[in-house]
């Protein structure tokens, strides 16, 4: 076998391992998105905490706002269709134990 005719079965050879290890580590990548383990590597991005009210203010520092939870949404909305007449009192109670979890 002549030099150029080794080079290039090498250079074939090559390409073929090379096509073969993307083709693994695609599927790979695929079945790893589809278990849930596929891991981001990019920064999460953390929530910025208000700094801490100093001792030194003369104002008194105001107590941090909570969010209101979801489900108080979903009652005073319950509430209103209850007053409207549109949902009765056994649907409100139900509806209300189911959203508290009680």
């Amino acid at each position: 076998m002549g030099f150029m005719a080794e080079r290039a079965a090498n250079r074939m050879g090559m390409r073929q391992r090379y096509r073969t290890a993307s083709r693994m580590q695609r599927r790979r990548s695929w079945m790893e998105s589809k278990m849930g383990m596929r891991q981001d590597f990019e920064p999460k991005e953390e929530p910025v905490e208000a700094a801490p009210p100093t001792a030194t203010s003369a104002a008194p520092a105001a107590a941090p706002v909570a969010p209101e939870p979801e489900y108080i949404a979903e009652l005073e909305r319950l509430a209103q269709l209850r007053q409207q007449g549109i949902v009765s009192e056994e649907e409100f109670q139900a509806k209300k134990k189911q959203l508290l979890g009680i």
